[in-house]
């Protein structure tokens, strides 16, 4: 009887010491790990929700970038090698979907559990000393002399990379492509003149626009920006193959303690309702989404299914959807 009570009493305090662990995470500072490079969106965007949601947990929240590899897939791993314990978490985008078929690993991405902040919609852009004034140039030239027009679209499998595809195809001409450790790298590129033009999205290009420093020639969108053409307007064929869009954000292993993803979404939501993440948007250009848990994981689902296939019939994959599980869309 005293052996029994004894084993009763050791598994409840086994059971609460459990509990109480889950309870109070996060006990130390955690770190996120944005795949793309400093200055870039998902770097940005990373970066201004991290400090919002240290505000509703009792640690801090650390940035860093580790990037490389096909579609961020440096950052992915490095990550994916620590502990499911929630204390390291991966800034990505949807960009980072095509890892897999770009040869970078060998997972699905529902290896990751999602929040989406949200995302800016695509546009081509020179500089003012540039020779390309109007899109209409651009694409004229590009014709005239295939792969003599030098395109940074930050890295192979990006969002930004797979709308340059997009567009070569849409738009019958063809790009050399200069590929960048994340947006702010290409936008560096850009004006120093080591690239004729750069594709990213508005919000990332729009301090710079804002400047002077770059010349918006056209969105990648059907809906013009504010005193920018929509490349739908000029070039309609382009419609079979754009527009794609951004979600970007953060996520942690999918096989976290759900108590890990409580404690983030919980932080994660009221985050996304601070008066400053909206006046961030606003500022920056970005429409906000919020998504988290199952919603954004069928989100990036869909993402990962449409990319891969979408590069696969453009030829840019370096492996089969089919043979990794991607279901054609």
């Amino acid at each position: 009887m005293h052996y029994i009570l004894m084993t009763c009493v050791v598994s409840a305090h086994i059971l609460l010491g459990s509990l109480a662990h889950a309870q109070t995470y996060p006990t130390r500072n955690i770190t996120t790990v944005v795949v793309w490079g400093e200055g870039g969106g998902t770097d940005s965007i990373n970066r201004m929700i991290m400090e919002e949601m240290e505000k509703f947990l009792p640690v801090s929240i650390d940035v860093t970038n580790v990037t490389g590899g096909a579609a961020g897939s440096n950052g992915m791993q490095f990550v994916f090698e620590k502990p499911a314990d929630g204390y390291t978490l991966v800034g990505l985008s949807e960009s980072n979907v095509t890892a897999a078929v770009l040869g970078g690993w060998n997972r699905r991405f529902d290896v990751w559990h999602p929040f989406i902040v949200g995302g800016s919609p695509d546009l081509v852009s020179s500089t003012p000393a540039s020779e390309y004034l109007t899109f209409e140039a651009l694409i004229a030239d590009a014709r005239a002399n295939p792969r003599k027009i030098r395109v940074a679209a930050s890295g192979a499998g990006s969002i930004h990379h797979l709308n340059m595809l997009a567009l070569e195809k849409g738009a019958n001409v063809e790009f050399t492509f200069v590929p960048h450790n994340g947006s702010g790298p290409s936008h560096e590129s850009a004006l120093n003149g080591d690239v004729d033009v750069v594709i990213t999205s508005l919000a990332e290009q729009w301090d710079l626009i804002d400047r002077g420093q770059l010349y918006p020639l056209a969105m990648l969108t059907p809906e013009p920006g504010s005193e920018i053409p929509s490349a739908f307007d000029i070039y309609p064929e382009i419609a079979e193959f754009l527009p794609l869009k951004q979600a970007i954000g953060f996520a942690v292993r999918s096989d976290a303690p759900a108590s890990v993803k409580a404690q983030l979404t919980s932080a994660f939501r009221q985050a996304m309702q601070a008066p400053a993440v909206k006046q961030w948007a606003l500022i920056n250009a970005y429409d906000l989404s919020g998504e988290s848990g199952p919603q954004a994981s069928a989100k990036f689902a869909k993402l990962e299914q449409t990319f891969a296939w979408t590069l696969d019939a453009l030829g840019a994959t370096k492996v089969s959807p089919t043979a990794i599980g991607i279901p054609r869309p």
